[in-house]
Parts: C-alpha cells; sequence; structure tokens
C-alpha cells in the first residue's frame, strides 16, 4: 500500500510540475510593429496599441507570462497578410498572430507548401532569405469588427455621405489594389471611375494628400483614420460616418494544430467581453471600437464586391 502511495504521489508531483511548467511558458503572441492605434513598437519603449494591451489580458488570464514578436507588414500589392501570418506561426516564431481579419479567404489551405517569413524583430540574414513549410490556420472567436469607412477632405467635409453612390462628382483618390480600390471602380458598373486617381501604396501619402485638399474622398480601413487623427491633432480630414456594408471581424489566428490553445484564449475573450474589457481597451487606445458582428467569418469578399 505504501509503495502504491509513494508512487502516485510522485505521479502528482509531476503532473503539478508539468502544469507548472506550461503555465510559467511564455505566450507568444505576433504583432505588426507599425499599426497604430492596434499596435506600434516604439525602439527602446514598451509597445503600445489595442492589441498589446489586449494581449496583456490574454496572458493574464491563461495565468502565462507575454512575449511579443513584433513583424513587419509591407503595404504593397505583392504582400500576402495569410503567408505571412502562416511563416510566422509555422516558425514557431508565435503561437498567435493579432487582429487577423477573419474571411473565409484567409483561412483556407494556403495554394502553395512553403513561403517567406515578414521581416521580424531579432531576424538574421538567413531568417530572410529561407522558406518555410506552412501549416494550416484556425482563428479564436473575432474581438473587433473592423469596417471600411469614407473619409472626407475640407473641401467635402460637410458632404453627407449615406452610400458610395454619394461620392459621385467628387475628386477620389485610393490606393491600388486595395479592398477600397476594388469597391470604388465597381461601384455600378465603373460609374465613380472617371473620378478616381490611383496612389501607390508604400510610397504615397495617400491621408497626407487627402489633408492637404489635394483630394475630397477616400475610402479605408476605420482603425487608419484612427491612427492619422491621433498622429495629426489639427488634421482637416473628416469621418463622414459612413461604413461600408460589407466588414470583416479581426480576432486571433493559430495553427489547427493547437486547438487548447485557441480554446483557452476563446474563454478568455469571452470573459473579457462581457465584462466590457475589450471595449474599455479600445477607448484607451484612441480607437473606433465596434463589437464582432455576424458573421462572424465573411464569406467571398470579392464576389460580394461585385455584386453590389
Amino acid at each position: 500500500m505504501s509503495c502504491r502511495l509513494g508512487a502516485f504521489g510522485l505521479a502528482a508531483m509531476f503532473a503539478a510540475l508539468a502544469t507548472v511548467a506550461y503555465a510559467a511558458d511564455p505566450l507568444r503572441i505576433c504583432l505588426d510593429e507599425d499599426r497604430p492605434p492596434l499596435s506600434v513598437q516604439h525602439r527602446g519603449k514598451p509597445g503600445a496599441g489595442f492589441d498589446v494591451t489586449l494581449a496583456q489580458a490574454i496572458a493574464q488570464r491563461l495565468d502565462r507570462p507575454l512575449q511579443i514578436q513584433w513583424f513587419e507588414s509591407k503595404l504593397d500589392e505583392d504582400s500576402s497578410p495569410q503567408l505571412e501570418a502562416n511563416a510566422l506561426l509555422s516558425d514557431g516564431r508565435c503561437a498567435l498572430v493579432g487582429s487577423y481579419a477573419l474571411t473565409r479567404d484567409s483561412l483556407v489551405v494556403p495554394g502553395m507548401k512553403t513561403a517567406r517569413l515578414p521581416d521580424f524583430d531579432g531576424a538574421s540574414r538567413d531568417d530572410r532569405r529561407r522558406r518555410v513549410a506552412l501549416g494550416v490556420l484556425a482563428p479564436s472567436q473575432p474581438y473587433i469588427y473592423s469596417p471600411m469607412t469614407v473619409v472626407l477632405g475640407p473641401k467635402a467635409r460637410d458632404r453627407k455621405i449615406s452610400d458610395i453612390g454619394d461620392l459621385a462628382g467628387l475628386r477620389l483618390v485610393i490606393e491600388s489594389g486595395s479592398l477600397g480600390d476594388a469597391i470604388l471602380m465597381t461601384f455600378h458598373k465603373g460609374r465613380l471611375i472617371d473620378g478616381i486617381t490611383h496612389l501607390v501604396p508604400g510610397r504615397d501619402d495617400l491621408l497626407g494628400a487627402l489633408d492637404r485638399g489635394d483630394y475630397d474622398a477616400t475610402l479605408l480601413d476605420l482603425a487608419r483614420f484612427d491612427a492619422h487623427r491621433a498622429a495629426h491633432p489639427d488634421t482637416t480630414i473628416t469621418a463622414s460616418g459612413y461604413y461600408y456594408p460589407i466588414g470583416a471581424n479581426r480576432g486571433y489566428v493559430g495553427l489547427a494544430s493547437d486547438p487548447a490553445l485557441l480554446a483557452a484564449v476563446n474563454k478568455a475573450l469571452t470573459d473579457l467581453m462581457a465584462e466590457g474589457k475589450i471595449a474599455e481597451f479600445g477607448k484607451q487606445a484612441g480607437l473606433t471600437y465596434l463589437p464582432p458582428r455576424e458573421p462572424a467569418i465573411l464569406g467571398d469578399v470579392w464576389k460580394q464586391i461585385i455584386q453590389r
């Protein structure tokens, strides 16, 4: 009997030690280093933004220390947020990627087996050259709704916008290859095309040009307008208050091979949402926070846009 008790005691001790070890294992979350007010890394200073605060709260609920892996997502026509996130996760750089757009297209099994890593904090020269074998992505429940909104320049600040058609006659500006570009170019079989000027993403200053009065309106992600307004308190551009009806929720994305982590994160998100904490984090970061909407995962975005 004493031998059995001794063996049982050892098993319990090892199980407890394993639990403690897991709890002490850092929760590694990948965040974009330059996406205010969601997330931003200031060199030599702690990271800031809505997703940083949320990540800290999630890690606390899971009783795990937080480690943020900063990465840089380039704003250009050749970038693929899906492949970048998958490469970071599959390479073990993090277990979750924050503020991932939850669309059916962004969660499909990738059509290629490998991809390059985006530039990330601590990357070596070899990291920038090598390719990573990709896994299968799985989403958490959403924690924020991310719509497109019309932003008006100083000469059109009094224009009432209740539909994309209300932009007719204005000097429109948009970044080539963006979602906003697709929406404006295909509206009513090209009704707005003659009034659209295209800028190169990552090279031209879209909101700066709008602020100078060079153009009258644009269509972009609401959080991007929040970031501009925070960085330029004296800005002359204004929010129209109109949200394009097709928008995506954002949440975490991890690998399908770790369902236990996603289940734990979902529970933490549910509790934080019920307590009003997530909306509070958005307000603290200067973010126009909108709660998630149905459907949780958006269907074929391009098809819906063309059909409208």
